[in-house]
């Protein structure tokens, strides 16, 4: 992926009108937009201690590419100390918009100062002929690689966390469950505004009411979001953590809500949810925030206690 300087941001379409063909042109457009130097005054800067580059994943029946922060050597010897690192598995927001670049203030930070190795998952985005199962399976096979290849990887898998905002957060939490299922441990999950609630029954929350038109998340967006990610004739609640049959057993988990955002009850129900399943939960609310505020520390104040809170919460999991 291209990461250039001089890019415009293109207009934001009518997501209740737009065609398949449309949908494709926006997301390139805007996503060479997040990807580029032009949009770093909005996204934040790197963190210098952090190496950042893409690497493709060889997955079943595809290659996938992912963005990688890894922490850079010192010079002083402690190159070898850079080996057996935590993982920390990280998923954009977007759905059917997104990259992994436009979250590298957040990464690199977390790689340079936790240290860490941070993957985060470039997954097939969400249109038509591509639903959440889609970037569901893209965010379990990302994991299951790079601990089957940990020493490849650089990487200590028994210091694995899981990491999301928005969409990015629902492909983290189902992952987290079926990780728990399939017997792999994980010792943290961040779940950053999380969506994890695809069913009509969204439209009901209160926060959706009272935020249905905010500038980072609208009504119409939540509405294309809900008809390409789970196509009629999909059960909703399969891939709707909020709903899941048994939320015990699962990693110690941070949620974070902007409280001025349309799916701030998603994550204040998780987190009751999980909390009455035996599942220790911290919630933290950032008033007046909007969503997708970690992603904008360039305009969102909030956003530099928030990532100070989630390096604090991985740090107390990981920390060997």
């Amino acid at each position: 992926m291209s990461e250039t300087t001089a890019v415009a941001r293109p207009p934001q379409p009518d997501f209740e009108a737009i065609t398949a063909e449309e949908l494709i042109a926006y997301r390139e457009a805007e996503n060479r937009y997040r990807a580029s130097g032009a949009a770093r005054a909005v996204l934040g800067e790197p963190d210098p201690g952090a190496a950042i580059g893409w690497q493709d994943v060889a997955l079943p029946g595809r290659d996938l590419p992912v963005r990688v922060y890894r922490p850079v050597s010192t010079g002083d010897g402690e190159a070898a100390a850079r080996t057996g690192l935590p993982l920390v598995v990280h998923v954009h927001g977007g759905s059917f918009v997104g990259t992994a670049a436009q979250c590298d203030w957040t990464n690199s930070h977390l790689a340079a100062r936790l240290p860490a190795v941070v993957v985060s998952v470039e997954h097939r985005l969400v249109a038509p002929g591509s639903p959440l199962t889609d970037a569901a399976e893209d965010g379990w096979d990302v994991l299951r690689h790079v601990l089957r290849h940990a020493v490849r990887w650089g990487v200590d898998p028994a210091r694995t966390a899981v990491f999301g905002e928005s969409f990015g957060a629902l492909i983290s939490a189902l992952t987290a469950i079926r990780a728990r299922d399939a017997g792999l441990r994980i010792e943290a999950q961040v779940l950053v505004n999380p969506a994890v609630d695809m069913t009509a029954a969204m439209y009901d929350y209160p926060s959706i009411a009272e935020h249905a038109d905010t500038p980072t998340l609208a009504l119409p967006q939540l509405r294309l979001l809900e008809r390409l990610a789970v196509p009629q004739g999909t059960d909703a609640r399969a891939f709707s953590p909020l709903y899941a049959d048994d939320l015990s057993g699962l990693a110690p988990t941070l949620i974070v809500v902007p409280t001025r955002d349309p799916l701030a009850d998603h994550g204040r129900r998780y987190a009751d949810r999980l909390r009455a399943a035996g599942t220790p939960v911290r919630l933290d609310e950032h008033v007046g925030a909007g969503h997708a505020f970690l992603t904008l520390p360039g305009v969102e104040p909030q956003a530099e206690a928030a990532r100070s809170e989630i390096h604090a919460f991985l740090r107390a999991a990981l920390t060997a």
